[in-house]
């Protein structure tokens, strides 16, 4: 039994309606330890005949046998593993990748190997070493000589210690002396018990064989001719195969992308900038939405809710008005004037998320009397935890007997330089009302004023303590029950729901309560700045749809300029997988390497926007990049990159090996 066997192989070509008859019943027999020369003219069919033997041409009749065991050539996983473990190929054109060294072309088979990193490069030195190209293993094909590089193609296909090397035309491009030395080393191959089958025009080479078969148009003149006895064979170990690790084709990817580095800075740079516009506007609307947040904030308290009487409504709020022209209205009003009543107040404490329930007292129309001076204050009110302290511009909060007073509708109007200087000044205060019989009743007190703030509300912020306010209006005879409540809750994310729960808690069958907050009014803000924001990213995500069209054309530049190395990498045993890997690792790196960037970018932009607007925004970082920002933008970059390599990758899986490796 023969160690390689061909079969009634037949190949047939249809041009049209035309068929070519390429090989016709070819037969063959070949040992391990021969030289085997298979000549004949052009156009004869030699090369096709390698192919098959190679595992390259699946599209034939006949049977393949290695060592008794035909082989599959319909399974696709069987043949790249034939190739991996017993086939070498050296091609008259050497074959080499043109982006890797000597060191790495040689590597190639070797990384499709069970060997350690370290025994693979020992094993690719000593390959390069027999061939006598020690001192050129870091450089690039195109530095080497015709001769030099035939030798590193033979040291390549002997990585593998494959069983069978097929050699097409080796000599065909080399001068006397290189063809000598190439000669030398395929004879010295199939002495060390490797089967040699090698492709020729030449009578020196075919000279050279222990066997000759002859091929005339498609067929084998006759059996093939021994010229020489087989000499003493060794017995060739193979080294255990693998396919070829991701991490491989990554760093194949890499080393390309290296090679081509400026067009691809060039993909790298126009992807980046989309990516950058992205990151900025959502890091800009982040800033924009706590910087409205924090000013508002500075103003009111999103936590505390204000709860007014239901009877507060628009008839009530019309009696009201009429009652400033008319004392008998008022005096009416002040008769039923709701107010809050304890079993209220704990009805509002025991629900859910509130923390703290603080009454107050209302009053409008107050006269605040500096010595000899008066000035009006539309309201006096009681201080609540809501009240922002960031608006004392002087002095603290009112304790028992004291009062802070408005800076613009009180202080300034006194002295618009030395407002300052009320604080500790004791001042009259003093408004009218009505008792429970509708009688109109001044209450008025002597207080200490204990700061000055500067509020933004139209009316001013005039306040005295909830104690201070009770005592005064117990003095005067009238009720001290409170008429608003500010009910402080956990957090801001409850306020909507504590504000529905106020407005219709029953009590008595009865909903008492209209609940009103400044947390919905921003809620309503930040929805409108998150509109825009998404409006901006997605109007600078229009370029991210370039940038993948960029990726795209560049993955598929790069298969048609690489269809040669895709050719080579099959006939060495890479699987189709790989093939796609290799090009969909390059575009995911594009993808990492540009989202990196457009994260510098944007990051140097925050630096800068920030510092030119801090004395506009009091030193508020108005663009502000978070760190779920940059996951995103690498998720983007990373999906439009996969998405890219999707259709140039499956090309470059699906080409055919063989018209690969005819590619100029």
């Amino acid at each position: 039994m023969s160690y390689l066997e061909l079969t009634n192989i037949c190949k047939n070509y249809q041009v049209g309606k035309q068929t070519f008859n390429v090989l016709k019943d070819i037969n063959l027999q070949f040992e391990l330890g021969e030289f085997v020369a298979i000549v004949g003219e052009s156009g004869g069919g030699k090369t096709t005949l390698m192919n098959i033997i190679g595992g390259l041409d699946h599209d034939f009749t006949g049977t393949v046998s290695i060592a008794g065991q035909p082989l599959d050539y319909h399974h696709e996983r069987q043949l790249d593993q034939y190739r991996r473990e017993v086939i070498g190929y050296i091609s008259q054109t050497y074959n080499l990748i043109g982006h890797l060294t000597v060191l790495e072309n040689v590597m190639l088979a070797l990384d499709m190997t069970k060997l350690s990193h370290g025994d693979r490069l020992r094993r690719a030195h000593e390959l390069l070493a027999n061939v006598g190209l020690t001192a050129q293993i870091k450089k690039y094909p195109q530095q080497l000589s015709g001769g030099q590089k035939q030798r590193v193609a033979i040291a390549r296909a002997l990585a593998g210690d494959p069983k069978i090397l097929i050699a097409d035309e080796p000599t065909g491009a080399l001068d006397a002396d290189n063809t000598a030395d190439v000669m030398a080393m395929l004879q010295k191959i199939a002495r060390e018990g490797r089967l040699v089958i090698c492709v020729t025009h030449s009578q020196r080479v075919a000279g050279a064989a222990t066997q000759i078969a002859e091929l005339v148009n498609g067929r084998i003149k006759s059996q093939p001719v021994t010229t020489q006895n087989v000499g003493t064979t060794q017995t060739v170990a193979s080294l255990p195969a693998r396919p070829l690790s991701y991490w491989v084709s990554v760093m194949m990817a890499f080393k390309h992308m290296r090679h081509t580095w400026i067009w691809n800075t060039l993909i790298v740079v126009g992807t980046a900038i989309g990516l950058f516009a992205v990151m900025l506007f959502n890091g800009l609307g982040t800033g924009i939405k706590g910087y409205i947040n924090h000013e508002m904030n500075a103003l009111v308290d999103p936590q505390s809710i204000m709860v007014m009487h239901q009877a507060d409504n628009a008839k009530d709020r019309d009696e009201q008005a009429a009652a400033v022209y008319d004392p008998a209205v008022a005096g009416g009003i002040a008769a039923r004037m709701p107010v809050f009543t304890d079993s209220q107040l704990t009805a509002l404490r025991d629900l859910k998320h509130v923390t703290n329930v603080e009454p107050g007292i209302s009053a409008t129309n107050a006269t605040i009397a500096i010595g000899q001076q008066k000035y009006a204050a539309p309201e006096l009110t009681t201080w609540t935890s809501s009240d922002p302290t960031r608006q004392l511009k002087a002095g603290h909060v009112a304790g028992d007997n004291q009062i802070v007073l408005d800076k613009s509708s009180i202080a300034q109007k006194w002295s618009a330089t030395r407002w300052r200087q009320l604080v500790g000044r004791a001042v009259t205060v003093s408004y009218q009302t009505f008792n429970q019989k509708g009688q109109p009743v001044t209450v008025a007190r002597v207080l200490t004023v204990a700061g000055i703030v500067d509020s933004t509300s139209e009316v001013g912020l005039n306040a005295v303590n909830y104690t201070t306010m009770q005592s005064m209006r117990s003095a005067a005879r009238v009720s001290t029950q409170p008429t608003f409540v500010s009910v402080r809750i956990k957090s801001r994310v409850q306020n909507q729901v504590v504000v529905n729960e106020i407005n219709h808690l029953s009590i008595n069958g009865k909903h008492p309560f209209a609940a009103t907050s400044i947390a919905a009014t921003l809620d309503s803000f930040n929805t409108y700045v998150n509109i825009a924001t998404k409006v901006l990213a997605a109007i600078a995500g229009i370029s991210l749809i370039v940038s993948a069209l960029m990726i795209i054309v560049t993955m598929f530049m790069s298969v048609s300029a690489r269809m040669r190395e895709i050719g080579i990498l099959r006939s060495l045993g890479e699987r189709r997988r790989d093939i796609r890997r290799l090009f969909t690792s390059e575009a995911l790196m594009l993808g990492i390497i540009s989202a990196t960037l457009a994260t510098g970018l944007s990051y140097l932009a925050e630096r800068g926007l920030n510092h030119g607007l801090a004395k506009l925004t009091g030193g508020y970082a108005l663009v502000q990049i978070q760190l779920g920002n940059v996951i995103a933008i690498f998720v983007i970059a990373i999906i439009i990159a996969w998405l890219a390599a999707i259709l140039p990758a499956r090309r470059a899986a699906r080409a055919n090996p063989i018209k690969a490796l005819a590619a100029e």
